[in-house]
């Protein structure tokens, strides 16, 4: 799989650094949306054939369930399966979360930009001067619920976050983009 966080920076355009943000197209979720839809479609289809007394499966005998209560549970469990299926599959399409982060020494801005949920904000976009960046924040802490992000610290704003939601990012890929970016910038790292 290719590395989520890629730095596209051309030889002719050394003023501007861009970072490509993995949202919900990620391995992961792609999984476990095809986990629930599989589970969730073979859970409604029994909890149909104890209600219809037709076997609608391949596999296994759902006509000796009885439809209550056993049916109707089953049946429950396969459409909120279904729907959650649904969510994921829809995020997934969206791309909810994915974006870039650009660093343009030319225009003079930093510019943020993420997908969002369809909708009047479905695009999200922070963009500010260069000369506003103070810092670069790396916040690394490990445990049961590690989390490895790296922030910008802007004057008047709180800390935007630069790095992806969900699974922390590896510490070598953090520390090198960290430095990227502050040296890029010419701001000090704060966290270490």
């Amino acid at each position: 799989m290719a590395n989520p966080t890629v730095t596209e920076q051309s030889p002719r355009q050394e003023s501007c650094l861009r970072y490509a943000v993995l949202g919900s197209r990620r391995l992961s979720n792609y999984f476990w949306a095809t986990v629930v839809s599989i589970g969730g479609l073979g859970f409604f289809l029994a909890g149909l054939s104890s209600y219809l007394h037709v076997n609608l499966l391949p596999i296994g005998n759902p006509l000796e369930l009885v439809f209550i209560p056993q049916g109707i549970a089953i049946g429950f469990y396969g459409v909120a399966a279904l729907l959650l299926a649904t969510y994921l599959w829809l995020a997934i399409a969206w791309d909810v979360g994915g974006g870039f982060n650009e660093f343009n020494k030319e225009t003079g801005f930093v510019r943020i930009f993420r997908w969002g949920f369809p909708g009047k904000h479905r695009q999200i976009e922070v963009s500010c001067p260069l000369s506003d960046v103070q810092a670069l924040k790396i916040v690394i802490k490990d445990g049961l619920n590690p989390k490895r992000s790296l922030y910008l610290k802007i004057k008047g704003r709180g800390d935007i976050p630069l790095t992806r939601v969900g699974a922390p990012l590896p510490l070598a890929e953090l520390e090198t983009q960290g430095a990227t970016i502050a040296s890029f910038l010419g701001v000090p790292i704060e966290g270490l």
